[in-house]
């Protein structure tokens, strides 16, 4: 299992950074901080998520997900995953797909492309 972020500034991401976007979340990946030490963060910020219980659930379903995706995920890149409010909504199963379906696309991107 991989470590996870935890300081702030290794969240901030760049419009440089490949993202994948879905309904339900989107993600960011740069190149791992520290050589081979592969992390990822999970963030439901407090515009979107009014409530600190649906802040909470979102973040648990991202690492549920992102536990169950694990194969997907490069060993060279930190992941960040930012919940969208439609999270609250979708099923276990719902997001373990997208979840899968935006991993398998970071992984066809080149590092350097940002669209």
């Amino acid at each position: 299992m991989r470590d996870t972020i935890k300081k702030h500034s290794d969240f901030l991401m760049t419009d440089e950074n490949p993202v994948a976007k879905s309904a339900l979340f989107y993600v960011r990946m740069k190149p791992c901080a520290i050589p081979n030490n592969p992390r990822y963060g999970v963030t439901a910020t407090k515009k979107t998520f009014k409530l600190a219980v649906h802040r909470n659930r979102a973040k648990r379903l991202l690492r549920d997900w992102v536990r169950f995706n694990e194969k997907h995920l490069l060993n060279d890149m930190d992941y960040v995953f930012v919940a969208r409010r439609s999270i609250l909504n979708a099923t276990r199963d719902e997001g373990r797909d997208a979840m899968a379906r935006a991993l398998i696309y970071l992984k066809k991107k080149p590092s350097g492309d940002a669209k």
